[in-house]
C-alpha cells in the first residue's frame, strides 16, 4: 500500500452542505416568516410575553423582513460552522491516526496502536499496556459507523469488532473504593460531582486525564463510572 494514502471519516461534503448550506437557509426561512408566525402565536391565549410577539407581528415591512432573513442566514451559517467544528474528523494513514475536534489535533503514531474499537458513540485507541490513547465521541449516524472499522482495517490497524479486548476488567466505581489508591477514589469523586456541573464535559475530560496517569482506565455509562487498572 502506498505510503502517502489516507482516509478520512468525517466533515464530508455531504455534512459541510447540511451544515453551511441548510442551516442558513433553514434561518433565513424563518426570518422571512418570523411576523407570521409572531403574529399566529400572539393569538393564543396561552403564550405568555404577547406584547414581544405583537411587536415582531408588526414587522411586516419589506427592509425589516430582509433585515430579519440577513440574520437567519448569517445565524445558520455560524451555527453551522460551530456544529463543523464540534464534530469529530479522523484521519488514518500508514504512519498514524490524526482526531481533530474544536480545532485541537491528536496525533498518535501507528505503532503505539494495539487496538481500535468503538464504544457506543465513542472511538477508542489502546497502546500496548492497554492504556487508552484516545476516547473521542464520534458522530457518525448508526448506518454509517461501518465506515469507521473500515477505514482502519484498510490500512491495517488493529480493529477490534467485539470492542474492548478488555472490557471484562472494568467495575463499577464506589466511593472509597478498597481496591484503589486514595488518590484514585479523589480523582474519580471529583468526576462524580463533574457529571452535574455546567463546564462536567471539559472536566470529566480532564479527570480522565489524571485517572490515567495514575495508571487506571475509567469510562462513563449512564453517569456511572467503571474502572480498571491498566496493564504497566
Amino acid at each position: 500500500m502506498p505510503t502517502n494514502t489516507r482516509t478520512v471519516v468525517g466533515h464530508s461534503a455531504a455534512d459541510k452542505a447540511l451544515l453551511y448550506g441548510g442551516l442558513p437557509l433553514l434561518g433565513g426561512a424563518l426570518g422571512y416568516f418570523l411576523p407570521q408566525i409572531a403574529d399566529w402565536a400572539a393569538g393564543l391565549r396561552w403564550v405568555p410575553w404577547k406584547g414581544l410577539f405583537e411587536l415582531v407581528a408588526g414587522w411586516d415591512a419589506w427592509w425589516a423582513q430582509l433585515i430579519m432573513v440577513a440574520v437567519g442566514l448569517v445565524g445558520g451559517f455560524f451555527l453551522g460552522a460551530i456544529a463543523m467544528d464540534d464534530s469529530l474528523r479522523i484521519t488514518v494513514t500508514n504512519s498514524d491516526v490524526e482526531l481533530l475536534r474544536n480545532e485541537k489535533t491528536t496525533l498518535i503514531p501507528r505503532e503505539r496502536i494495539a487496538a481500535v474499537f468503538l464504544d457506543g458513540k465513542e472511538l477508542v485507541i489502546q497502546d500496548r499496556e492497554s492504556a487508552e490513547l484516545a476516547r473521542e465521541k464520534h458522530d457518525q449516524l448508526k448506518g454509517d459507523t461501518k465506515k469507521i472499522g473500515a477505514a482502519f482495517r484498510a490500512h491495517g490497524y488493529p480493529w477490534s469488532d467485539g470492542g474492548d479486548p478488555y472490557g471484562e476488567r472494568f467495575r463499577r466505581w464506589v466511593e472509597d473504593d478498597p481496591e484503589l489508591p486514595p488518590a484514585v477514589n479523589a480523582v474519580l469523586r471529583a468526576r462524580a460531582k463533574a457529571f452535574k456541573s455546567d463546564s462536567g464535559a471539559a472536566d470529566l475530560r480532564e479527570l480522565r486525564s489524571e485517572v490515567a496517569k495514575l495508571g487506571y482506565v475509567v469510562r462513563d455509562q449512564d453517569k456511572k463510572q467503571y474502572w480498571r487498572p491498566t496493564s504497566r
